[in-house]
């Protein structure tokens, strides 16, 4: 008994002088107080919205192997600066490529894709994926196209599409 009674005064005794009266308020950086308040006064003008001119491009009929681009326009239609952090194709045929730099409320942007038919045939469809600080958190954007598929002579004069389709 005793020893559980000399324990509690130790730990009690331990818990009172590590408790420092210091006051708390006397850690906080002003800087700090400063540059979250121009943060929150940012973040409560309200997300940034995006109009597009597009949301989809047809490039029609292409031949195989053809590189293909188009340009996706977007306006800031909100009242927060708009941050593009990623953009992907829905495959490797299908680059975009994209502002860095943020797009301020009332600017418009530019977004390139270029669109490679290389192995691709009949019809095809891609999406490209931004990642954004839109309330969303992305925004997609379609291409489309019909790949012509090439046509090879073959020594017997026999043409063959490049995937081994016999043509007489």
């Amino acid at each position: 008994m005793k020893k559980i009674v000399l324990l509690t005064v130790l730990i009690s005794a331990f818990a009172i002088s590590s408790c420092k009266s210091d006051n708390a308020s006397s850690k906080v950086k002003n800087e700090n107080v400063e540059a979250a308040a121009a943060r929150d006064a940012k973040i409560s003008l309200g997300a940034p919205v995006i109009e597009w001119d597009k949301l989809e491009h047809d490039f029609g009929t292409i031949e195989q192997g053809e590189k293909v681009e188009t340009i996706f326009t977007l306006s800031n239609v909100g009242k927060g600066d708009l941050v593009i952090t990623n953009a992907k194709g829905s495959c490797g045929c299908t680059v975009p490529n994209w502002p860095k730099e943020a797009i301020k409320p009332g600017e418009k942007a530019d977004i390139k894709v270029v669109f490679n038919s290389r192995g691709k045939k009949n019809k095809t469809s891609n999406t490209i994926t931004l990642t954004t600080n839109t309330e969303k958190g992305s925004e997609v954007v379609r291409i489309k196209a019909f790949v012509n598929a090439k046509q090879v002579k073959t020594p017997s004069g026999k043409i063959e599409l490049n995937d081994n389709t016999k043509l007489n």
